[in-house]
């Protein structure tokens, strides 16, 4: 598993939009409140504990980046797929906090 601050993931995303190649899944792994009060553009929602059932229709080459509020869950959920065999995992160091910290001073926070 690889770990990106939000500096790098936006940097990242950014070479990726200019390269044209696939861009990650963005899997945010909050609770819907969560979710609907700020996210990542172009992010998808599956609850934590959600994961487990839905772990089988994700990709585990896919490069998948693995976001919640402060970067814990996320890097459990991480390491929970890791477990199952997936390879291309990233996590978002800090979360959407340190998103709208570094990145995005506009974006609600909680």
């Amino acid at each position: 598993m690889r770990h990106f601050t939000a500096t790098e993931l936006w940097a990242y995303l950014q070479s990726v939009s200019k390269e044209k190649t696939p861009p990650p899944l963005l899997l945010d792994v909050r609770e819907p409140w969560e979710f609907e009060h700020c996210r990542l553009a172009h992010s998808k929602l599956v609850p934590m504990r959600q994961i487990p059932d839905y772990a089988t229709q994700l990709d585990p080459e896919q490069e998948t980046v693995v976001i919640c509020h402060h970067g814990i869950r996320s890097r459990q959920v991480a390491q929970y797929l890791e477990s199952l065999g997936f390879t291309n995992l990233i996590n978002l160091t800090g979360g959407v906090e340190a998103w709208a910290n570094d990145i995005d001073p506009e974006m609600k926070r909680y």
